[in-house]
């Protein structure tokens, strides 16, 4: 029946990548099995994501299990027209779904994944926590039968063991005789998964770690058959037995080691976004984790919708391309449903809280926006060595074998299958993801949160540091602000607060805090001009605030008087115009950031740095003084200036690190090698940074870089453990010194060796640099 389907869409070379791909099946879908799925209740509690004919889905698929499967998940659109997008992640079992409604349905699509062996395992609860059932429990079962054979083995061979004499001849027959029935479940279940990954390797041209394992197991039980049945002697069945024991002991360690590292991606509740709830008359910003389903949310211009919801009040003008790829945005009214990853374009909306946060799914979205560099030279070369070790690794068991074998066929078969189980590059791969691991681990803890283990790699090579102004390394906490010009009315005063509202800039914010007592009034046409200001509408008069030269269409006297009696100071000025008659300005004396003097200093000449600002060079003594004398200033930089600035010192020669506030930096963030947003109160989540850094974790950048440094530093020396091992362990293997059973013991010491090491060493230099 699948062969029926496959050859249909012409799609047969399915049967080439394996001997046995896919799952087979010969169970017809059930015409109503699926019938619950044209359901609209139920599809919305299965779908992630929804817009006009677009939608989203995750299913878990447990039968998903080789390179065949997810060749054939991720080609489902020959199947279906309908179906636009399908990406498999083997690990979690888990199938990413996108199709059009008009073209096909989710029963449509689910009885597709069915009838060719792959039914989804639909469960509510399972879909809300979006994790898999545990793949670990055939491997507990081949310990468990490994076990046992090996240690019936042992006690059955007691007549060799305590040197019986020959006339109980017949006696260790028999007994040998019962170890090869015994050894018979090791050899074709407990050893299968290593000769079906080698077999599958070879099929592919390659020489994958399990081919030399295969084949010092075969050689292993080869010759235990041949002694047993030709020479009467009790042959190696007890060290066979021993040998699968203490493999698939080491994968199921190597497994928990795996899993651990899901905290690579799992922020939960130490992502650093906020939300701003509306309780009573009162906004007040609550972490994220806080958020609970039917709670009065409101977002501003530019940020992220972090759960589904109801829109409340407002239009919202949502942008998907974080969800879809399409930049389109997408109009909503009040009463439709707006699903968590859009970004709101315009004047702020209020929503209600419909499903639990998103922030895995958040996460997820996040976490893809991320493309590896070529320069993650540490995965590069544990690539490269892994590739070509297991060639060398069966070049030198031959050369043993050929070497012993005219003095002794029992020292060259030993020194033959000792060198293939001894030699292992499991800790070489594994010693680069469990260190950087580890590290995101710790840096986590410290509220500084990368996207990828590649980014602590590019963080070390970080020579010039860009830092952005505004909200960057000025606090917005602890700025005064003021109002300077001609008095205001109550209702242009409501107009202003009405339109800084919609703003999640730190001088928007400031001037909404110090305007309390006044109330909200409607507003129309509200724009924001990145870097330069806002505007809209309200009451019928026009209202900017921004810059001087985005506010003033007229320029009156005041502003130019102003400005000439202002230079000198140490702030930030934000202009006021009402229909273009520019009416005075907010003057935001600065706060440098706590530490900013610490991290400076703790580069030292290490590393060269730049200031960049939209703001005007009013700051510019003051920074002097607090700036290296060498550090290059630049003002009223554009978002496109600053973007060139960051390419020009990266023709240079330059790896550069842009700390911004994620606002108007996007593309600063997203063209430097590393970009950090710093965070404080509003959401800081954008896709262009590698990193979120809490502004109370700013005095330790300068840490965080070093530890990055001691990160591929403690790599570096896992990798030299590595090879020391496996050179030791060689050269003792290929002497014929070793036994098959012991290389067995060490071989999945090696992985430990390393994986102790690693969570030391970081553990302990993580103390010792001051992260707890």
């Amino acid at each position: 029946m699948v062969y029926e389907i496959l050859n249909e869409k012409n799609m047969c070379n399915y049967y080439a990548l394996g001997e046995n791909p896919g799952v087979k099946t010969n169970i017809p879908v059930s015409k109503n099995k699926f019938e619950y799925l044209d359901d609209e209740a139920v599809i919305a509690k299965i779908i992630d994501f929804s817009e006009g004919d677009f939608v989203k889905t995750t299913f878990i698929i447990p039968e998903m299990h080789c390179s065949s499967c997810i060749w054939l998940l991720e080609n489902l659109y020959k199947f279906d027209g309908g179906i636009v997008e399908s990406k498999v992640d083997f690990l979690k079992k888990q199938l990413s779904l996108g199709f059009y409604k008009s073209k096909t349905s989710l029963r449509k699509v689910v009885e597709l994944l069915t009838s060719i062996g792959y039914e989804p395992e639909i469960n509510y609860e399972t879909l809300e926590k979006k994790t898999a059932k545990s793949q670990s429990k055939s491997l507990y079962y081949k310990i468990g039968i490994s076990g046992f054979v090996f240690a019936n083995i042992m006690l059955l061979s007691f007549p060799e063991y305590l040197s019986i004499n020959s006339s109980d001849l017949q006696l260790k027959r028999i007994f040998s005789y019962i170890n090869v029935l015994l050894s018979l479940p090791v050899l074709f279940y407990c050893a299968s998964g290593y000769f079906i990954s080698a077999y599958k390797g070879l099929r592919k041209g390659i020489l994958n770690i399990d081919f030399p394992i295969s084949l010092g197991i075969t050689a292993l039980y080869m010759r235990s058959l041949f002694e047993i049945f030709f020479n009467s002697a009790p042959g190696y069945l007890d060290s066979f037995a021993g040998l699968i024991f203490l493999l698939t002991l080491g994968k199921l360690f190597q497994n928990k080691t795996y899993e651990t590292l899901n905290f690579e991606r799992n922020y939960k509740s130490y992502f650093p976004i906020s939300v701003t709830v509306e309780k009573g008359k009162q906004e007040k910003v609550i972490p994220l984790s806080d958020l609970k389903t039917g709670d009065r949310i409101v977002i501003h211009n530019g940020e992220l919708i972090p759960a589904d919801s109801i829109l409340f009040s407002g239009q919202g003008n949502i942008d998907y391309s974080f969800v879809t790829g399409e930049s389109m945005p997408v109009v909503k009214a009040a009463g439709e449903m707006i699903y968590a990853g859009g970004r709101q374009i315009g004047k702020v909306i209020e929503l209600e809280v419909m499903k639990d946060v998103s922030q895995g799914y958040l996460t997820s979205l996040w976490n893809n926006n991320f493309s590896p560099s070529e320069d993650n030279k540490l995965v590069s070369i544990s690539n490269i060595v892994s590739k070509y070790f297991t060639a060398g690794i069966l070049i030198i068991a031959v050369l043993a074998f050929l070497f012993w074998l005219p003095q002794s066929f029992n020292t060259a078969i030993n020194a033959f299958i000792s060198v293939l189980i001894v030699a292992c590059p499991c800790a070489l791969a594994m010693s680069t993801p469990f260190t950087l691991g580890n590290t995101l681990r710790i840096f986590g803890r410290n509220k500084f949160y990368l996207k990828n283990i590649f980014v602590i790699e590019l963080l070390a090579k970080i020579n010039h540091i860009i830092f952005d102004k505004t909200g960057t390394i000025t606090e917005q906490r602890n700025s005064a602000i003021k109002y300077n010009g001609a008095l205001l009315k109550p209702e242009e005063e409501a107009c202003i607060k009405s339109l800084v509202r919609n703003s999640t800039h730190p001088l928007s914010i400031r001037i909404y805090n110090i305007l309390k007592d006044t109330k909200i009034m409607e507003i129309e046409n509200y724009k924001e001009t990145i870097g330069e200001g806002i505007s809209c509408y309200c009451a019928g008069k026009k209202i900017k605030i921004g810059s001087q030269a985005f506010v003033s269409n007229l320029n009156d006297g005041y502003a130019n008087t102003a400005l000439g009696e202002l230079q000198e100071k140490v702030s930030s000025k934000v202009y006021l115009s009402i229909d273009g008659n520019v009416k005075g300005y907010y003057e935001v004396v600065n706060s440098y950031r706590k530490g900013l003097m610490q991290v400076l200093n703790s580069f030292g000449h290490k590393i060269s740095f730049s200031l960049l600002s939209g703001d005007n060079d009013s700051e510019k003594t003051a920074l002097s003084g607090i700036f290296p004398g060498e550090t290059e200033m630049y003002f009223n930089q554009s978002p496109a200036d600053k973007l060139t600035f960051v390419k020009k010192l990266q023709a240079e020669g330059f790896s550069t690190l842009m700390l911004g506030d994620g606002l108007n930096d996007a593309g600063a963030l997203l063209q430097s090698d590393v970009g950090i947003s710093v965070s404080e109160d509003t959401g800081g989540f954008s896709p262009a940074c590698d990193a979120i850094l809490d502004s109370g974790s700013f005095h330790n950048l300068a840490v965080f870089v070093d530890f990055s440094k001691t990160s591929v530093l403690i790599i570096k020396l896992s990798f030299f453990i590595s090879f020391l091992y496996n050179l030791v362990g060689i050269y003792i293997a290929v002497q014929g010194k070793l036994s098959p059973l012991f290389a067995a013991v060490l071989m999945p010491l090696s992985s430990i060796s390393v994986v102790v090491f690693a969570t030391i060493s970081t553990n302990f230099m993580a103390k010792y640099r001051g992260l707890k």
